[in-house]
């Protein structure tokens, strides 16, 4: 189905933070298949860990014990400072267990019709329940009716949240990603999230945090919130999880914790064995490599020098990220620097219309960071100067 606007290129094999066509030519992969191969291509460790399981045992259902599942639920319940880890494939599936408990977490309270407070330029799915928790209008055009259940207020605005708090019932929890991604890299204020476990304590609601593109080292941190020093009560994530093999979980803590019982949920491939010991893989080499340190220190060196470049540029909106999510916004569209890039042998990203979105890999190297700085700015500046 004609469900993608692909762009003329074709890759066969990566190595690291590149990318070679089926021409033969190498790309600079700046944009890591959307914050999905945070360790690059075809990783020693990833792929030894795939190898490995696809001689022993691929899949198995849920009905019986995973022991690598286990294993890999221990993990990220350490790292995240969570209690259960429910395993699917993917991040809207992540989110859409996420509202399936947010709703059963209302109706254990005698909440008739539970609601979630989402925000405005959000992205957390295509599921039907998670592209209406979604804050983008073009994502939802033509599938409706959407599903009831969702109260939308602005990103970064807690006097709204609290207003929905004194004038609408049934709230039962907040799902918000601590960054958004598809919104155009919106880093919102430093006491933000903070704020919102205070009011959710206050309420008796659920803080749900959407970590699916910031998650797994991307800010500097296992989990974004983490520079908040905070214990949301759920914490959804994929993407770089499984490295390119389909895996998300939703991590719960609490009171959330318990709240999805035997029958209540389920997933045939989550977790199964192949999925659970790549995971594992990842989580190792991200531990071992001081990837965390490392995305954050190259994150602030790469803003630095794109701020150095395009200091005085007519055009230039702002210029921010954190870790290696990375964002350069125009004050108008500019889809063409994609296929200019491509141009340049490098891959990037434009979101939210007029937002270059850069997402290299954690393994990217000095020089490398390098390159995309120089070949990106001047691509900006030629766009500006045309434009």
């Amino acid at each position: 189905m004609s469900t993608y606007s692909r762009l003329p290129i074709e890759f066969e094999r990566g190595e690291g933070a590149y990318l070679w066509s089926s021409l033969g030519e190498r790309y600079l992969d700046a944009l890591s298949g959307i914050a999905v191969c945070g360790l690059g291509h075809a990783h020693p460790a990833v792929t030894r860990a795939i190898c490995e399981q696809a001689g022993k045992l691929v899949h198995c259902s849920n009905l019986y014990g995973i022991p690598l599942q286990e294993k890999l639920a221990a993990a990220l319940t350490r790292l995240s400072g969570m209690e259960r880890s429910f395993f699917c494939n993917s991040g809207a599936e992540a989110n859409e267990a996420a509202i399936k408990l947010a709703r059963r977490y209302g109706h254990d309270r005698d909440i008739d019709a539970p609601s979630i407070i989402v925000t405005e330029n959000s992205f957390h799915g295509r599921t039907m329940a998670t592209l209406t928790a979604t804050g983008n209008r073009r994502v939802q055009a033509g599938f409706e009716p959407l599903l009831p259940g969702f109260v939308r207020v602005p990103y970064n605005d807690l006097a709204a949240m609290r207003k929905v708090a004194e004038t609408t019932p049934g709230i039962v929890a907040v799902l918000v990603e601590p960054i958004q991604g598809e919104g155009g890299i919106q880093i919102p204020d430093r006491d933000y999230l903070t704020g919102i476990r205070r009011l959710c304590d206050e309420q008796q609601w659920l803080m749900m945090l959407d970590e699916v593109q910031t998650g797994m080292g991307r800010t500097g941190r296992w989990f974004a919130c983490q520079h908040e020093a905070l214990i949301p009560d759920v914490i959804t994530v994929a993407k770089s999880l499984g490295n390119g093999i389909p895996i998300g979980a939703c991590l719960a803590h609490g009171a959330a914790a318990g709240v999805l019982q035997p029958g209540s949920h389920g997933s045939t491939f989550g977790g199964n064995p192949l999925a659970s010991h790549t995971a594992l893989a990842v989580i190792e080499t991200i531990e071992q490599g001081n990837y965390l340190q490392r995305a954050a220190e190259l994150g602030t060196s790469l803003l630095d020098d794109f701020r150095s470049r395009l200091s005085g540029a007519r055009g230039i909106v702002d210029i921010r990220g954190q870790g290696l999510m990375l964002g350069i916004e125009l004050d108008r569209p500019c889809p063409e620097l994609v296929s200019m890039a491509l141009e340049k042998n490098i891959l990037i990203n434009v979101t939210a219309g007029k937002v270059v979105r850069l997402l290299p890999p954690l393994v990217i190297s000095d020089e490398q960071a390098g390159e995309i700085a120089l070949t990106v700015s001047d691509l900006i500046l030629e766009f500006l100067q045309a434009s």
